[in-house]
C-alpha cells in the first residue's frame, strides 16, 4: 500500500521509513518543520528543524523515496509554543509533545496522507496498535523503557485506525540502531533528542516569560495559612512539586511547591508530607473505548516517566470531566497528562486540572491576612 512516514531527522522515523520500503510499500516521506530553521541549524538532540530536516532528506535520498518539507512553523507557534506560555501563565506544568502530536502532527499528517491517497501514517512512536473487537486499540510498546502510548492518549479513535507504529514491537534501542546500520542510514548513531525542541539549552522559563512577561514577575511564597515565608522570582519558574530554588529558609521541614496562584502571582509551599492527594480531575478527555456508564477500576498515569497507578475512574459526561481517586496518594501536577490504562491498553487520556480542594485552599490562601 502507499504508506506516508513522518520523518523527524532522527533514528527511530528513518528506520520506519526503511522497513516500510522493505514491506514492499509504496513509501513517501514527510517532514514537519516546526520552528525558526535559523535558530535551530546548530542545537543537538532536537527534532523537526535545521540539521534534522537535512538528516530526513539523506535518508529518504538513500532509501531512493519522495520526501516533502511541510512548513507548520506558524501553526506550531499557536498551536504549540503558545499554549506552553499559556499553561505555565494560569501556573500549571504543560506537556508539549502531547500538544504536538494532538494538534499538529498527526492531524496535518493524516490530513496530508489522504490528500495523497495514503492508506495509511507511520511513525516512529514506541507503541503498539492492535486490531481489537471495536476496532484499533492503543497499547505500550514492547520494550517498556521506551514506551511512548503516555504521549500518544490524545490520538483520536480515527486518527489511530489510521495509525501504524512499526517499532512498537523491537525489544530495544539497539535493535533499532542494528536496522538502521544494516540499511546504511547516515542516522544509525544519531542521539536521541532530549529536550523540548522549541526550548534553547533547557531554559524554558527565558522562553515562556519572552512571550508571556508577567510569568517572570516577582511575588509573594506564603505558607498553606498564608502567612508570607519569602519572595519568587515568577511564577514560570516554578511547579508543583518542586523543592529547589525556592530560596526559603528557617522552616523546620523542607518546603516545596504546594500550588500557584497565577492571578495574584503568588507560589504556595508545604512540607512534603501534604503534597500527595489522591483526588485527580482531568479535562479535555479523550477516550479509545466506550467511555463507562460507572465506576472502573484502572492504572492511571500522571507523569510521562511514572509507573501506572490504580485507582477508581468515573466519568461525568454532563461535565465533560474524568474524575479519579488514586488507592496511593500522589503528587499531582495541573497541566500534566491523565492517562488511564487497562494492563497495557490505553482507554482515555485527558490534562489534570485543579481540583475543588486545591481551588478551595487557593481561595483561603489568598483571603489570609498576613501576620503584622
Amino acid at each position: 500500500m502507499r504508506v506516508l512516514v513522518a520523518m523527524s531527522g532522527g533514528v527511530d522515523s528513518s528506520v520506519v521509513a526503511g522497513l516500510m520500503k522493505e514491506a514492499g510499500h509504496e513509501v513517501i516521506g514527510a517532514t514537519l518543520q516546526l520552528y525558526d530553521h535559523g535558530a535551530a541549524v546548530q542545537k543537538k538532540g532536537a527534532c523537526c528543524a535545521g540539521q534534522d530536516i537535512h538528516d530526513a532528506r539523506r535518508v529518504a535520498d538513500t532509501l531512493d523515496i519522495a520526501h516533502y518539507v511541510l512548513d507548520r512553523e506558524a501553526r506550531f507557534r499557536s498551536a504549540v509554543i503558545e499554549d506552553f506560555a499559556d499553561s505555565y501563565a494560569r501556573g500549571e506544568t504543560p506537556i508539549p509533545c502531547i500538544r504536538c502530536n494532538q494538534t499538529v502532527k498527526f492531524h496535518d499528517l493524516v490530513e496530508l496522507a489522504r490528500d495523497l491517497g495514503c492508506e495509511a501514517l507511520a511513525t516512529g512512536h514506541y507503541a503498539r496498535r492492535l486490531e481489537g473487537a471495536t476496532g484499533a486499540e492503543l497499547h505500550r510498546a514492547a520494550d517498556p523503557a521506551r514506551d511512548q502510548s503516555y504521549f500518544l492518549a490524545m490520538t483520536t479513535q480515527a486518527q489511530l485506525a489510521f495509525a501504524r507504529f512499526p517499532l512498537g514491537d523491537m525489544p530495544d534501542k539497539a535493535a533499532v540502531r542494528a536496522v538502521a546500520a544494516r540499511l546504511g542510514l547516515a542516522v544509525a548513531d544519531k542521539p536521541d533528542s532530549q529536550d523540548i525542541c522549541f526550548v534553547p539549552a533547557g531554559h524554558y522559563a527565558e522562553t515562556v516569560a519572552k512571550l508571556r512577561p508577567e510569568t517572570a514577575e516577582p511575588g509573594e511564597i506564603v505558607d498553606l495559612d498564608g502567612r508570607v515565608v519569602g519572595t519568587h522570582r515568577g511564577i514560570g519558574r516554578y511547579t508543583v512539586g518542586q523543592g529547589r530554588g525556592l530560596g526559603v529558609g528557617g522552616a523546620e521541614e523542607r518546603l516545596f511547591v504546594a500550588a500557584l496562584d497565577a492571578p495574584r502571582r503568588r507560589i504556595v509551599v508545604a512540607p512534603r508530607a501534604a503534597l500527595p492527594r489522591q483526588d485527580v480531575v482531568a479535562g479535555e478527555v479523550n477516550w479509545l473505548i466506550h467511555p463507562p456508564a460507572g465506576p472502573i477500576r484502572a492504572e492511571v498515569k500522571l507523569r510521562a516517566r511514572e509507573a501506572p497507578r490504580a485507582a477508581e475512574a468515573r466519568w461525568d459526561e454532563a461535565a465533560g470531566l474524568l474524575h479519579l481517586v488514586l488507592d496511593e496518594p500522589n503528587v499531582v501536577a495541573p497541566g500534566q497528562a491523565c492517562v488511564l490504562y487497562d494492563g497495557p491498553r490505553v482507554l482515555a487520556g485527558g490534562f489534570i486540572r485543579p481540583t475543588l480542594e486545591r481551588d478551595r485552599d487557593a481561595q483561603a490562601v489568598d483571603t489570609a491576612e498576613a501576620p503584622a
